[in-house]
């Protein structure tokens, strides 16, 4: 019964608060209230497009968690989060350090594009047709290349690391920014949608296990952003010319262009589904 009481009580304290909110209702606190609930919104967008999204939906389970502790009078639990949000305090600006330094510059001008799984099935064909034909290229040429087509899951901070291009996809451009004299051809390009987005990015290398540790720089990268997001990563190796494809961790190597083409359509049709599941 103690129990039960410390909970109407709690929520007596919650009426009290809101009817304290209704009574002193203002034009200027309407105001108030759409300021904050736009910068919520503001913030939730700008994460959604980065994988710290995972950490925050964490850290609103461990919300949830410590009220529900409160109203039930959990000691325990209330004693583990105490000093766990304690630590988070110190954490929070370590594990968010790259959205803290970028979000003030990105206020205001940030542009976001859907992934290529939305685009109508022309404009994938499109985009396909552009990424296949570049490749072969590349192959007979002997010319290396690393591409990353965004999935769901935003590849921003990788992004902002690059060389802005934003413009279409195209065999000229990619063979442009990939050509062993341009300034661009050192890094992944990041393809979101149908826009070639950033050239001459960093990516991480992959700590996979000695299956590919003779592997060069591109193919550890390819796997490791595939390891890590559900982007589709197209190497083009240098020495050998041949063409390669990280999905998922997954590293397919020696791929004919038509293998390509249909690996590629496989994939996108998976990004499609994905998104119509929800």
């Amino acid at each position: 019964m103690a129990d039960f009481g410390k909970v109407l009580g709690s929520f007596d304290e919650a009426g009290y608060f809101w009817n304290a909110i209704s009574m002193s209702v203002s034009p200027f606190s309407i105001i108030d209230i759409l300021i904050v609930a736009l910068f919520v919104y503001w913030v939730y967008v700008f994460l959604k497009e980065t994988r710290a999204m995972r950490i925050v939906y964490g850290l609103v389970f461990l919300v949830i968690l410590g009220i529900i502790g409160k109203l039930l009078n959990l000691i325990l639990l209330n004693w583990i989060l105490k000093y766990l949000m304690t630590m988070l305090v110190v954490a929070i600006p370590i594990v968010f350090q790259p959205e803290l330094r970028s979000v003030l510059e990105r206020l205001g001008r940030a542009r976001f594009l859907s992934d290529l799984g939305n685009l109508s099935r022309y404009n994938q064909n499109k985009v396909i047709d552009s990424l296949v034909s570049a490749c072969r290229y590349m192959s007979d040429k002997k010319i290396g290349a690393l591409i990353v087509i965004q999935g769901k899951t935003g590849l921003r901070e990788y992004v902002s690391n690059g060389v802005a291009i934003e413009a279409k996809i195209s065999p000229e451009l990619l063979l442009s920014v990939f050509f062993p004299k341009s300034p661009l051809h050192d890094g992944a390009v990041i393809i979101v949608g149908d826009q070639l987005v950033s050239a001459a990015c960093t990516l991480p290398i992959s700590d996979s296990p000695l299956e590919y540790a003779g592997l060069g720089t591109r193919h550890r990268a390819a796997i490791s952003m595939s390891e890590i997001s559900d982007a589709i990563v197209i190497v083009v190796s240098e020495e050998s010319g041949k063409i390669s494809l990280a999905i998922n961790g997954q590293l397919q190597k020696g791929l004919s262009s038509e293998d390509l083409r249909s690996q590629l359509q496989k994939a996108i049709r998976n990004f499609g589904q994905k998104e119509r599941s929800k």
